[in-house]
């Protein structure tokens, strides 16, 4: 991977930074391709603790591929990633480790069909982080009543609605206590009549403190719970700002002909 010289600050970011001010995340000039395919070019992203940051932007724009790049899903080409201070694009970070620091929820619920709900919650805590069962099951307990499934912890998957396993999925993606969340279109597999109890949780969670990441189509969603929305075409970030300014006042023209097939 070759790592750029110049890709320290951005323009408009200090040089040097106290802690107090370190970003839970900051990438600088994100590169990656595959193939000939260029999907994110020169991205750069800053992510405060208690910052809910939206993605929007078409199917294709490289919204997913900063999520994966940020969970190492991927690993960049180029530019700098750093969570929490440390860099986690080094070729020799313990990538484990590092995915131990963050949730993650896909689209897909990604629940295994064949455990109960409570099994799910403690599996990663219990075979990865080598929790003791006792400590994961209170822990798992106390994230299934937070997202108001403690009463479903017996059930399998396939005896909860989508809204549900989408729930069950968030608390998985809690128990490990994460610095950051990153939420890749939560919603879409969803019916719509299922879609608010998700925001619902993502709202509190949010009011709550968690730091986030998350992509959607849900502008009405973005325009309450979110501190900064990017604008993503053609792996850059061509826009971001307040939600208001971005959603009400767009400046660019594709992030106008987006909105405009959205009607938003």
């Amino acid at each position: 991977m070759t790592r750029r010289d110049d890709r320290a600050a951005a323009p408009d970011t200090p040089a040097a930074a106290s802690p107090a001010d370190t970003p839970v995340l900051r990438a600088r000039g994100l590169r990656k391709a595959f193939g000939d395919h260029v999907v994110l070019a020169d991205v750069d992203l800053d992510v405060h603790a208690g910052e809910c940051v939206v993605l929007i932007g078409a199917s294709g724009s490289g919204k997913s591929t900063v999520l994966r790049c940020v969970n190492l899903l991927e690993r960049i080409d180029d530019g700098l990633l750093e969570l929490q201070g440390d860099d986690i694009a080094d070729p020799r970070v313990r990538v484990d480790a590092v995915r131990a620091r963050m949730g993650v929820v896909f689209q897909s619920y990604n629940l295994f069909p064949h455990m109960s709900v409570l099994d799910n919650v403690t599996l990663a805590p219990v075979r990865v982080h080598r929790v003791p069962r006792a400590q994961a099951r209170e822990r798992a307990m106390s994230m299934l009543e937070r997202v108001g499934l403690a009463d479903k912890a017996a059930a399998r998957p396939d005896e909860l609605s989508g809204g549900q396993q989408q729930r069950v999925a968030i608390a998985r993606a809690l128990v490990n206590r994460p610095a950051l969340m990153l939420l890749d279109e939560v919603t879409s597999a969803l019916d719509p009549e299922l879609v608010g109890e998700v925001l619902d949780l993502l709202r509190s969670l949010k009011d709550e403190g968690m730091t986030m990441i998350l992509n959607t189509h849900e502008m009405g969603f973005a325009r309450q719970v979110a501190d900064t929305v990017c604008v993503l075409d053609g792996g850059r970030i061509i826009e971001r700002g307040a939600p208001a300014q971005v959603l009400d006042h767009p400046e660019h023209e594709r992030t106008r002909r987006f909105l405009s097939r959205l009607h938003v």
